[in-house]
């Protein structure tokens, strides 16, 4: 395959990906009355399921048993599992609750508190633009504290679970897919725990819920499972500073569907909030742009 094919194909697992990752709100919206932990068990249970078929078809069970078998390995996707169900339940909350604002913000603001945390905890030093683009972000936080007497909780708090997941799964060298599958076993004892014993909700027996209920549930582990597959295709063939120019196609989708399809309001301090960031984010691909192209051209020389 030429590179210009595998190019193409990495540009539209990507798109494919973060659209997904898009639109996920309207799937979560199809069973809104259902609790958000009563969801996030059929999330971890299915994605679990699924992830396992998919590791026998790929032939990695014999590298997921050997990752097991590292207890260092094991006690590090313990912490990242804890960090992805805190992230995976605020984010249905948040779209379950008319806080589909508050999400789109937090993964706005996510790729800047990536660029924050290599500076703290990897030794990355951050260029000029890099700077004033995380303080632009700042800014826009503090703008809302002032303005609303309050700092955006949830969407701090996405950004901030999911930018530590990352920081982790990118220290440890483990597969993308067998990392997940065992992040996802570790979360299954609770939430075979949570669903026998703790949730009390008519929907928890299945033989009692109608087949379509019963499918969109099983849906979870697609909806988990389908934009990492899409994901991994894409960095399979993408620089990782292209794959990371398409990563706001996420929360933009978000914003777009709470303000037009949901009607979320969208007071003014934090549509100056979103301001600061968007203008934060545009340096920041600006100056990811520049080096990219520095590099492409020292490579040249």
């Amino acid at each position: 395959m030429s590179t210009t094919q595998d190019s193409r194909k990495g540009i539209i697992n990507a798109v494919a990906a973060y659209s997904m990752w898009g639109i996920a709100p309207l799937y979560f919206k199809l069973i809104a009355d259902i609790s958000s932990g009563e969801i996030l068990v059929h999330r971890i249970v299915w994605s679990s399921l699924l992830l396992f078929g998919l590791l026998i078809v790929m032939r990695k069970i014999p590298a997921t048993i050997a990752a097991i078998k590292q207890s260092k390995t094991l006690v590090t996707l313990s912490l990242s599992a804890t960090l992805l169900a805190v992230n995976w339940f605020l984010f249905i909350w948040a779209v379950n609750n008319d806080y589909l604002l508050d999400a789109s913000l937090g993964y706005y603001i996510n790729p800047l508190l990536n660029v924050a945390l290599g500076m703290i905890f990897l030794g990355e030093k951050l260029r000029k633009l890099q700077v004033v683009a995380v303080v632009l972000a700042i800014l826009g936080v503090a703008i809302q504290l002032v303005t609303l007497g309050s700092i955006p909780v949830i969407s701090l708090a996405l950004a901030g679970t999911f930018a530590c997941y990352g920081l982790i799964r990118k220290k440890l060298a483990v597969d993308t897919f067998i990392g997940l599958f065992i992040e996802s076993l570790l979360m299954l004892p609770v939430a075979l725990l949570a669903w026998l014993w703790v949730i009390d909700s008519t929907t928890t027996n299945m033989f009692n819920n109608s087949a379509y209920l019963n499918i969109l549930l099983v849906f979870a582990g697609i909806v988990t499972t389908a934009p990492l597959l899409c994901f991994t295709a894409a960095a399979k063939r993408l620089p990782l500073s292209t794959l990371g120019f398409f990563q706001y196609i996420g929360p933009s989708i978000m914003f777009l569907l709470a303000m037009f399809h949901f009607n979320e309001p969208l007071a003014l301090p934090k549509l100056v909030t979103f301001a600061f960031i968007w203008s934060a984010l545009a340096i920041y691909s600006f100056d990811s742009l520049k080096q990219q192209q520095r590099k492409r051209k020292a490579l040249k020389s």
